[in-house]
């Protein structure tokens, strides 16, 4: 096999007419990977990536298996087909928070998208939005607007990706609320695959979305959550500039994120996790 892309967490490799997609241990928050690893951490999301790609089987995506991959990389690699990707990472947003928060309480906008006066941290919008972002090779991916995208990739497809996107979260947010989890907001990434228009990366995992407990939602402040937003508060509270090099992460720190990531899953899928 043939080492062809190590990205923040995932590596590819080239395996005859299939590439082969590993998830590392790895953390990224704020595009720059810390140097301590989350035990697990690959293999929980790959394995509920596998879940929700089952889940959403409808919906073209890159799985080619989840079990036919070398033993060394059992668990948190899988084998997928090559895609030619999109340049746009594809965002939904059922809550404000976050980045898009801070937009919003500058312009009142996400990405161009209008929402009403007066919502908080934490608030459930009207209806999900579609909030894109460039997809940088280096340094921090921006917000850009749906207008943006069709200048970028044409209507049409910039319509399918918003539609999608939408549908993607719509029917995860609606599975993982009957379990107790509410997902906030999600990214997907798409690819061509030949001229279908197909799932890639990861889906609906807790480093690609933001997953709040139902029980204790409480708009007007920040959530606690079953992901990597625990991390990355963890490292802003720091002093941390948000350029590399981050800082290490403490024990204590890295058992609480792993068992974040263990809760998400279970709760999601029903099923115990066993490393």
């Amino acid at each position: 096999m043939k080492h062809v892309h190590a990205g923040k967490v995932r590596d590819l490799y080239e395996d005859g007419d299939t590439l082969l997609l590993v998830a590392s241990d790895r953390v990224s928050v704020y595009d720059v990977v810390l140097p301590t690893p989350i035990p697990d951490k690959g293999a929980l999301l790959t394995q509920l990536s596998n879940w929700w790609f089952e889940f959403l089987a409808d919906v073209p995506n890159h799985v080619v298996s989840a079990t036919d991959v070398p033993a060394e990389f059992a668990g948190r690699g899988i084998r997928v087909k090559p895609l030619k990707m999109v340049q746009v990472e594809c965002i939904a947003r059922g809550y404000l928070t976050g980045g898009g928060l801070t937009e919003y309480q500058r312009t009142g906008t996400v990405s161009g998208v209008a929402l009403p006066s007066g919502l908080r941290d934490g608030d459930k919008l009207p209806e999900p939005i579609f909030t894109p972002t460039s997809k940088a090779s280096e340094g921090h991916d921006e917000p850009i607007t749906f207008a943006d995208v069709v200048n970028q990739e044409g209507k049409e497809v910039a319509e399918q990706l918003r539609e999608r996107t939408i549908d993607i979260y719509l029917r995860g947010a609606e599975h993982a609320a009957g379990n107790g989890v509410i997902i906030a907001d999600t990214k997907v990434e798409f690819g061509w695959d030949g001229d279908v228009l197909t799932l890639g990366d990861e889906v609906l995992t807790s480093d690609s979305s933001r997953f709040w407990p139902a029980g204790t939602w409480e708009p007007g402040h920040a959530q606690p959550s079953f992901d990597k937003q625990f991390v990355r508060d963890w490292a802003t509270s720091t002093g941390w500039n948000k350029e590399a090099p981050g800082p290490e992460i403490p024990a204590e720190i890295v058992e609480a994120t792993r068992r974040k990531y263990v809760e998400a899953y279970e709760l999601i899928t029903g099923r115990k996790w066993t490393a």
